[in-house]
């Protein structure tokens, strides 16, 4: 749906901001191919938008379905899937349409990133999703972090700010603050907890991407692949996945 950046979001690419994410989610994918036995599995991206995941999914040869709610976003995951010599199917509508865009129980794993910041009630959301999933099946929940987001404001010198998302109880920084809300490691687990699913441990993503400066990787050979395996192996460290950008937690039906 969208994204959280920090100071120095540019700073790096796409797939080191993700890696974390892709480790997860390819073991979620070899635990759904072995207890299904099938290759090809069927996935839905809510809030998918353009196809950041939709489409290298399907590259994996599984059945991926994009639910978002702009059709501008939906042209370029049109576009995208057409580059890529793959096919998506979208459909515009939110997580709450869910249940009216979709068959109950037709899906093996449902991601549901950069989504629970912005939907109107992220507990109707995750319900939505539970129906929508075989039993066994798996949803990847990728959320905004309000520590990281302190960290960020007080590094670009809005220190009323920083400790506004701190004490905030959505963790906002204030009134201008486009998230809607920020989730912690146990808050994601307890909605989790409250739709059905039994969540594993949250994983910290982007804890140093979006601190590094862009001349450090774009001037050193290889610095971009040491960069995403510290991420590795920083995402489970129980200190420092807390100041992660984004929390990512895969929850189990």
């Amino acid at each position: 749906m969208r994204s959280e950046g920090g100071p120095r979001q540019a700073a790096t690419s796409p797939a080191v901001r993700t890696a974390v994410v892709w480790d997860a989610l390819r073991s979620a994918l070899a635990g759904q191919t072995s207890a299904t036995g099938r290759d090809r599995l069927d996935i839905v991206d809510a809030g998918g938008g353009t196809g950041g995941f939709a489409v290298p999914l399907a590259e994996l040869g599984h059945t991926v379905t994009v639910v978002d709610p702009s059709p501008d976003s939906l042209a370029a995951l049109e576009r995208r899937a057409a580059d890529a010599g793959v096919a998506v199917k979208g459909l515009q509508g939110d997580a709450a349409d869910l249940r009216d865009l979709l068959e109950p129980g037709s899906a093996d794993l449902v991601l549901c990133h950069s989504v629970l910041e912005y939907v109107e009630d992220p507990a109707g959301a995750l319900a939505a999703v539970a129906g929508l999933l075989r039993k066994g099946g798996v949803i990847s929940v990728l959320a905004a972090n309000p520590v990281a987001t302190a960290i960020h404001r007080s590094l670009t010198g809005h220190f009323d700010e920083a400790r506004q998302a701190l004490t905030d109880p959505a963790g906002r920084w204030g009134q201008q603050d486009p998230t809607p809300r920020r989730f912690s490691g146990g808050a994601l687990a307890e909605l989790l907890s409250g739709a059905g699913f039994t969540p594993g441990e949250a994983r910290g993503v982007r804890i140093f991407a979006d601190l590094i400066p862009g001349r450090l990787l774009d001037g050193e050979p290889g610095a971009a692949r040491a960069l995403v395996a510290l991420e590795q192996a920083a995402a489970g460290h129980p200190v420092l996945r807390d100041i992660a950008t984004q929390l990512h937690v895969l929850g189990h039906r």
